[in-house]
């Protein structure tokens, strides 16, 4: 069933004159199409104020009439629009008739009809003037729709430029970020391999410090000579001086074992304040604002206090010598780099000088390196915090604004409550256990300081047994049945916490001393407390002091007397 017309489907009709209009009327209803008959030539010009489809015209309707008004109204149609006129003639009987059709052609889209005129012809023309006139309305609709995609084309193409423009930002963040972390990244992995090269450094180093140390102990117990006591007293500062610079190196590469416990941060930075200001002179003003949120965290309290020493030592020398230092605290939350997602203490050194340029910011932590004159410092202050910080469970972060001054903070975790107790003090052993002989296996890779040990504890007074590596300290066990296992860690084919386990199989309760300058802490742990652990380089009391306590801790029967 077809939908009924539209008013714009509608077609009219002027033949005031006898029944035309009706014939008409009634043929085309045939076909579905709507037809308005009008009265004479005004109405006819009224109607085309409303919507139409097409006009059909009787000749004789318009003689003597004033086209200017339709040709007015044609001429104001919008572009889309041919408004089509089929004019039905009559045989042309006079001077009127001749001069209607020649005005009729400058009306535009006129189709001429002469009559009489059969119905199909009617029905024909009626149908082809309003497919016509529906390709115009379907213009009419383009125009319309590309007009209202140009209304909205300037909103439009601000929402795809505002679009584009957050992406753009985001893709910006992003490579941002990713930079930020390829950066931070590229800084974790020179700061490992550091780490690995300083830490072997460091153990081949305390090795040769142990022996230089030991002998200079060896040559002023053995001579009475002032003279050479002098020079192993020289001896023995020199070495000390190495030790230090090594447990700098150590700190750093986070091979230095640390007593991590807890303590009162704000209780233990008061109580070095007088050392500050004593170490910074009169004219460095020593300031302290500590948060009072902050209780205890958990790190190694001696090396936390010489790292603020250090870094405000530092923070003197950029100020020039005159100016105020300022030790800080807070709490924040865990910064990026690091895996606990938890609150850490801060503890921030500020001073005012001349700041750091960016170009070497990134640099400061590294081992050796050194804003400071030649001679003027070693360059491991900064990468021994870095070190304890990390050992700790923490970071350490440098802010530098050039003309402005720079911060360097320590982050430290803090400590659990169970944790939050004041450490204990070493029980002194001083005074030595009832005399005995005793049993001491030696296990050392190298040879120089195999020796050294050997021979001082032979001097000691006690019996010593030896291996020069790890598998032959173990299938000598059998043979050797020590009262004390002393082995250092780094070996080839197994190490000393390795050796240690497996002794301690065949032999329980065996006491056993590692001997060493760079320990894997957790494998120790797994095997002796860190009180059993003798630190390279040591002076023959250390060495003494360790062998006393190890044995009087021992639940095996010694033999013989323990010598002095």
């Amino acid at each position: 069933m077809q939908p009924p017309p539209s008013d714009e489907e509608r077609i009219l009709v002027l033949a005031p004159r006898g029944r035309d209009a009706q014939v008409i009327e009634q043929v085309l209803l045939r076909d579905g199409i709507q037809c308005s008959a009008c009265s004479a030539y005004e109405d006819l010009l009224a109607q085309l104020d409303r919507p139409v489809g097409a006009a059909f015209i009787v000749e004789e309707a318009l003689y003597e009439t004033d086209l200017t008004p339709l040709m007015d109204k044609l001429a104001q149609q919008p572009s889309w629009s041919d408004f089509p006129i089929v004019l039905l003639m009559s045989p042309i009987t006079g001077k009127s008739g001749v001069n209607t059709r020649l005005r009729f052609k400058n009306l535009g889209n006129v189709i001429l009809l002469e009559r009489p005129i059969n119905a199909e012809s009617l029905r024909s023309a009626a149908a082809s003037v309003l497919r016509a006139r529906k390709r115009q309305y379907q213009a009419r609709s383009d125009l319309q729709e590309r007009a209202d995609l140009n209304a909205t084309l300037e909103s439009r193409i601000a929402e795809r430029t505002a679009a584009l423009a957050q992406a753009n930002d985001r893709l910006m963040r992003e490579m941002n970020e990713r930079e930020r972390a390829q950066m931070a990244l590229v800084q974790t992995q020179k700061m490992e391999a550091l780490g690995h090269l300083t830490s072997g450094i460091s153990h081949d180093f305390n090795n040769l410090l142990s022996i230089i140390q030991g002998n200079a102990d060896l040559l002023d117990l053995l001579t009475t000579d002032e003279r050479l006591k002098r020079m192993a007293n020289t001896i023995r500062k020199a070495a000390k001086q190495g030790a230090k610079m090594t447990g700098q190196l150590l700190a750093f590469s986070r091979g230095q074992p640390l007593d991590l416990k807890a303590f009162d941060l704000n209780k233990a930075l008061e109580g070095v304040k007088d050392l500050l200001t004593a170490s910074l002179g009169a004219r460095v003003r020593v300031q302290l604002d500590l948060a009072p949120d902050i209780s205890f965290v958990k790190a190694d309290l001696n090396q936390i206090e010489l790292a603020v020493l250090n870094l405000a030592i530092n923070a003197k020398d950029a100020i020039q010598g005159t100016g105020t230092v300022t030790v800080k605290t807070a709490v924040r939350p865990a910064p990026d780099g690091l895996i606990a997602d938890r609150d850490y203490a801060v503890i921030s050194v500020i001073d005012t000088g001349e700041g750091i340029n960016p170009e070497i910011l990134a640099k400061v932590f590294d081992p050796f390196f050194t804003t400071k004159p030649l001679g003027k410092g070693t360059g491991l202050g900064l990468s021994q915090v870095y070190g304890i910080a990390q050992q700790s469970g923490g970071t350490a972060k440098v802010k530098s604004e050039v003309g402005v001054g720079t911060t360097v903070e320590i982050w430290l975790p803090l400590a659990d409550p169970e944790d939050k107790v004041e450490p204990e003090l070493r029980p002194d052993l001083r005074i030595n256990p009832d005399e005995r002989r005793a049993c001491i296996f030696v296990v050392e890779d190298e040879p120089t300081v195999r020796q050294f040990i050997v021979e001082s504890l032979e001097i000691l007074g006690y019996r010593v047994m030896q291996a020069e590596h790890a598998q032959a300290g173990l299938d000598q066990l059998e043979t050797v049945h020590p009262d004390l296992l002393i082995t250092d860690f780094l070996m080839p084919g197994m190490t000393g916490a390795e050796l240690i386990k497996k002794a301690q199989k065949k032999y329980p309760g065996l006491p056993a001393i590692i001997a060493t300058g760079y320990a894997d802490l957790q494998a120790v742990d797994e095997v002796i407390d860190t009180e059993m652990v003798l630190r390279k380089p040591f002076q023959l009391n250390d060495l003494a002091y360790k062998v006393r306590f190890a044995l009087s801790r021992s639940t095996r029967a010694l033999p013989v007397a323990l010598a002095n």
